[in-house]
């Protein structure tokens, strides 16, 4: 009976990118939790079951120069990956390991692999339940077990999570190993940059011995918490059920501030930790996310009026054109007069055209146009017009100014005092409100600003 231990590992990690080769004490992490795993004693061969997408190549080169042999296979049909490296190996007992799993105890592994073999049974783990500190995850199967999953299985999820088809279909045999007490809540794994530096401390604190138990941990824990503080915001297996979308806004929370360039489409603001965030492809009314799943577009449509929808044919050809013959220049471009004089035939009212990148800065544009032509500073509002100074300077009142205007995590902290007063909000379709604003501000409003409709019509 020949045991292979198959490590799921690849680079493209979402959260936390390339982590399977992040530091810890001078080694690769990867390193660390194979050279754990080869002091089991049950275990017949070691094998690292990567992705065949090309930035694992560094991660096969590094894992062969270890002397571990390294299988490529689907990214997303990690079932399959897995099924094609245990044939190709020849395993007839399969041993599940994650790659975010430096901890992994080969004491534990043995006595797992001692339990599949006592118990006669598909299916043997020690998550099922979940009483071990999460990172310490072992799951021990038959070669024929993955085998019918592989052929059997049609979800993407339980094809992406290799063995939620065999643990919940009632025609496999199941047996697992309990823990005394329940410690599942704690989290020894590796998803996110909190986890990393968790890790790196118990190793730091046991180092140059790498081969340390997992009781040595747990017996740290209870010595010194403070090694172990920095993650436990963190919900265990989240990234089970979690969108790539999610992932990666998670991922933006760290190097964009807020999460997102622009503040109105933050996931925040429509379903937090379920909207999709990101998207793949987009066609007519309908968007794609990273996971695939298509969403007919009844929000924003990418901020704006969006009346021939996305990827319209001749909207693309004309796209196209221009990014064949250059877009980018010394000289101005001759269709900035065609669009200005289309806009003004178009909107008889006006007589001249300034283009600008976003709806907060044309407000400002606005505004500035306004204080000028009249030789007044207030602007009277009763909407949401963007980040600016001029805008947030209402707030500088009262706090509650802009409650009803102002969208979620907006704050005018930054903005001038010395613009105090010079913004007054009123509600929008109050004309008693307004008339009364302009009365107590005689001769000194430049402009009224109107929201196109607000909350409704």
């Amino acid at each position: 009976m020949k045991v292979v231990a198959l490590v799921q590992a690849r680079m493209g990690s979402t959260r936390l990118p390339e982590k399977v080769l992040r530091d810890i004490v001078g080694k690769p992490m990867i390193e660390l939790l194979l050279a754990r795993l080869s002091q089991s004693s049950e275990l017949d061969e070691i094998v690292v079951a990567s992705s065949e997408d090309m930035q694992n190549d560094k991660l096969q080169l590094l894992v062969e120069s270890l002397g571990y042999k390294c299988t490529r296979g689907s990214e997303k049909n990690v079932l399959n990956r897995f099924y094609e490296s245990a044939k190709f190996m020849g395993a007839d007992v399969i041993v599940r390991i994650t790659g975010d799993c430096p901890l992994v105890d080969f004491i534990l592994v043995d006595e797992c692999i001692k339990g599949y073999k006592n118990s006669n049974v598909d299916y043997f783990s020690n998550t099922n339940p979940a009483t071990y500190p999460d990172g310490l995850d072992i799951e021990v199967m038959s070669f024929e077990s993955i085998k019918r999953a592989n052929n059997e299985a049609d979800s993407d999820f339980d094809r992406e999570h290799v063995t939620p088809y065999i643990r919940n279909s009632e025609s496999f045999s199941k047996s697992s190993m309990c823990y005394i007490e329940d410690l599942s809540s704690q989290r020894w794994s590796v998803d996110e940059p909190e986890d990393l530096d968790v890790v790196t401390n118990v190793f730091e604190h046991f180092s140059p011995d790498i081969f340390f138990d997992w009781k040595q941990v747990l017996e740290l824990r209870k010595l010194q918490p403070i090694l172990f503080a920095k993650n436990q915001h963190i919900r265990n297996n989240e990234g089970a059920t979690m969108g790539t979308g999610q992932k990666l806004y998670k991922r933006a929370k760290r190097v964009i501030p807020g999460g997102s360039m622009l503040l109105s489409k933050r996931p925040e603001m429509f379903l937090p930790e379920k909207w999709p965030s990101y998207f793949s492809k987009s066609k007519g009314c309908k968007v794609w996310d990273l996971d695939g799943k298509e969403y007919i577009d009844m929000s924003i449509m990418g901020i704006g009026t969006n009346t021939l929808g996305y990827g319209h044919p001749e909207v693309d050809e004309a796209v196209m054109k221009t990014v064949r013959d250059g877009n980018m220049s010394t000289f101005n471009c001759p269709e900035e007069v065609y669009l200005a004089e289309k806009l003004v035939e178009l909107h008889p009212w006006a007589d001249m055209v300034r283009f600008a990148r976003a709806g907060g800065e044309i407000n400002s544009i606005a505004v500035r146009i306004a204080r000028a032509s009249t030789g007044r500073d207030k602007i009277a509002i009763c909407g949401y017009h963007g980040w600016h100074d001029w805008y947030l300077s209402t707030n500088l009142n009262s706090d509650k100014n802009l409650d009803g205007h102002l969208l979620p995590g907006l704050k005018p902290n930054g903005v001038p005092r010395g613009l105090t007063g010079t913004t007054l909000p009123f509600n929008y379709n109050d004309i008693e409100q307004l008339e009364q604003l302009i009365k107590e501000n005689n001769g000194k409003v430049a402009a009224i600003k109107m929201e196109v409709s607000r909350n409704e019509g």
